[in-house]
């Protein structure tokens, strides 16, 4: 049986993140106000945990985004299928990523994409080519994460 997982991403500001992830994967933002609703209404102390996005209760340190098209866990928010977590750290990003995501979206639409995700906040680092023609655009999201579009 295959291993679910998710993805990671340390960040400052985990809402700001998956506001512009969710755009550029046409992902949706997960909300998890039904659980933090069931978890206040048992009296659990998250007051200090939480706060307010787009009229509704959310962790302040962690938001996820994930496949509207995969299954969801309605009692939490929480995505069944592909969905990525930003989860807020201390310290800020420091040289260049391990590891990035490549957006697959076409050699006729490369540049296409690549200037509308600059226009929800992305920024331009490069161009890359490869043996056999292939072509990409190198970006880095709001805080700085590198990421590939091809």
């Amino acid at each position: 049986m295959a291993v679910r997982y998710k993805v990671c991403i340390d960040c400052s500001d985990p809402h700001l993140l998956a506001r512009f992830w969710a755009q550029a994967l046409d992902y949706v933002v997960e909300d998890h106000s039904p659980l933090i609703d069931s978890l206040l209404a048992e009296g659990a102390p998250i007051r200090d945990h939480l706060v307010e996005v787009d009229g509704r209760l959310a962790w302040r340190t962690a938001a996820g985004i994930r496949d509207p098209e995969h299954p969801v866990n309605a009692e939490t928010g929480v995505g069944q299928g592909g969905r990525i977590l930003f989860q807020t750290v201390p310290e800020p990003k420091q040289g260049k990523n391990r590891l990035h995501l490549d957006l697959h979206v076409g050699a006729d639409r490369v540049d296409a994409e690549a200037e509308r995700l600059c226009g929800l906040g992305a920024t331009r680092l490069g161009e890359g080519h490869e043996e056999g023609g292939s072509r990409w655009i190198v970006l880095a999201d709001p805080e700085g994460n590198e990421f590939c579009v091809a």
